[in-house]
C-alpha cells in the first residue's frame, strides 16, 4: 500500500503501448501465470506433490542455463557442479521406484 500511494504521486500513469511492452505483458500474463499454473496443476495431478515440489530445485540451474544462452553469462565450473548435483538428487527423487522414508 505505502509504494501504491508513492506511485500515485510520482508516476505519469500513462502506459506507452510499444511492441515490446505488449509481447512482454503478454508473455508475463500467458507463459508465466497462466502456463506456469497449469502446469503446476498438471504436475500435481500426475505425480506425487513432493515429487512436484522437488522440481522446484532445478529453478535456479534453469534459469543459469537460459542466461547463458541468451544473454552469454559465463557459468563457472563450481556452478556447473553444483547444476549436476542438483539435478542427480532430482532425478533420484522424483524416480518412479523411489519410496518416500517413513516417519518414526
Amino acid at each position: 500500500v505505502p509504494l501504491a500511494l508513492l506511485s500515485l504521486a510520482t508516476e505519469n500513469r500513462v502506459v506507452e503501448w510499444a511492441p515490446a511492452f505488449i509481447f512482454a505483458l503478454g508473455w508475463l500474463v500467458l507463459v508465466l501465470s497462466i502456463g506456469a499454473v497449469g502446469l503446476l496443476m498438471y504436475l500435481i495431478r500426475n505425480q506425487s506433490a513432493a515429487g512436484t515440489a522437488s522440481l522446484f530445485y532445478l529453478v535456479p540451474a534453469v534459469t543459469s542455463i537460459i542466461a547463458w544462452f541468451l544473454f552469454g553469462e559465463t557459468l563457472q565450473p563450481v556452478q556447473l557442479l553444483g547444476m549436476a548435483i542438483v539435478m542427480g538428487a532430482v532425478a533420484l527423487a522424483t524416480r518412479r521406484g523411489a519410496r518416500p522414508v517413513a516417519a518414526k
